[in-house]
């Protein structure tokens, strides 16, 4: 009888244990690219959870035991261990969303927003979809999951169970965030805005020198062959640099970006 006490006890807590990493692991998952894809099914999505909670409760059940996570009350651990989560899985959506961003406005820019139109649940062009869909490939090649399970492990440094979230602390770190991802979209799509103003620079200088020349017709076909040869020769190291960037926020979450 003890024996079966003790049995249900040990289970009891490798359970406990388990739920805990899980709260923080879900929200992650949930908003990680290409796991948390709206065209990814949920039950898809809680699988996975599951199978990077069974990976990261291990590595953490030490610290997890010794800093009284198993005695805080059940509300509060939902919340916090809830909130840390969804604040790395937005700092990580954030990259995909520069993506999109980055291919908007190169798109935007060239004369190549409505070309194919949208290719994804969302409507952003196919110029986005295109880097978006080639950096979660990459990203997936280069092991971006193993970067995820050390990031989920040692985010119990930072962030210890059951501790609350200093809202400045979160709001400082948000805006930051959404100020480095436009920059980075801007820094990304920057040879495409650069050629577009030196397309409507050299647009306007033969229109002034020859007025009966429609040259509208002229620079469309050459902006767009432009914007795709563009692509063509710039994506390579567009995603190079997008999977850098990303790998350094998994590296240091709390970094300025």
């Amino acid at each position: 009888m003890t024996a079966l006490m003790e049995g249900l006890e040990i289970t009891q807590d490798l359970l406990w244990l388990h739920f805990t990493v899980f709260l923080r692991v879900a929200p992650i998952i949930a908003l990680f690219p290409g796991f948390g894809e709206n065209s990814v099914p949920t039950r898809i999505k809680l699988g996975l959870a599951l199978a990077m909670t069974a990976i990261v409760t291990p590595a953490v059940a030490p610290h997890l035991m010794s800093s009284g996570g198993m005695t805080a009350p059940l509300p509060g651990l939902v919340l916090t261990e809830s909130g840390v989560g969804l604040l790395l899985g937005i700092g990580i959506r954030l990259f995909v969303l520069a993506l999109q961003t980055a291919g908007s406005i190169a798109a935007q820019s060239t004369s190549l927003a409505q070309f194919l139109g949208g290719a994804s649940t969302t409507p952003i062009p196919a110029m986005g979809h295109i880097l978006v869909i080639g950096a979660v490939a990459l990203a997936m090649i280069l092991d971006l999951h193993v970067r995820l399970a050390e990031m989920a492990v040692l985010s119990y440094r930072v962030f210890p169970v059951s501790e609350g979230l200093s809202a400045p602390d979160v709001a400082q770190w948000g805006i930051a965030r959404v100020a480095h991802a436009f920059g980075f979209a801007f820094t990304l799509s920057a040879p495409f805005v650069i050629a577009s103003m030196v397309y409507n620079l050299t647009l306007g200088i033969i229109n002034r020198a020859m007025p009966q020349l429609m040259v509208v017709f002229v620079g469309a076909p050459a902006i767009t062959a432009a914007g795709l040869a563009l692509l063509m020769l710039l994506a390579p190291t567009m995603l190079k640099l997008w999977v850098e960037a990303l790998h350094g926020f998994l590296a240091n979450p709390l970094g300025d970006g």
